[in-house]
């Protein structure tokens, strides 16, 4: 079974987000990834086990093993797998960055989908 990450097309910088790190992993030949816009196909976040809104909220990757990472830690997935982006992976995997990463993108990810809210983009 492919990872699957699920992001959210309807949120501009989410999507440019996911379009930059898309071509980054199809560049280094990753191409067995399955990219899901909730946005175009709502009903796929019931594979997660999630609702609509927490997936718009936060990027969620689901692995080949079926585990689920949500938010910064789904971007150090992603980032562990790609070349040129593996020391961010290791970098954020210690536990100070580890946290302060987690916070800033929970504020970051909060402040985002209020705007996305406020301006209707969903």
């Amino acid at each position: 079974m492919p990872s699957k990450v699920y992001y959210n097309s309807a949120c501009p910088v989410c999507d440019a987000g996911i379009k930059d790190q898309r071509r980054r992993m199809e560049g280094c030949g990753l191409k067995d990834i399955e990219w899901v816009d909730v946005h175009a196909h709502p009903e796929m976040v019931s594979e997660l086990g999630a609702s609509l809104e927490e997936v718009r909220e936060r990027l969620h990757v689901k692995d080949s093993d079926g585990r689920i990472s949500v938010g910064s830690d789904a971007f150090t997935h992603l980032w562990s797998q790609t070349h040129g982006q593996r020391w961010l992976a290791a970098a954020f995997q210690l536990p100070v960055l580890k946290q302060a990463m987690r916070l800033m993108y929970n504020l970051f990810a909060r402040l985002l989908y209020r705007w996305n809210l406020a301006k209707k983009n969903w």
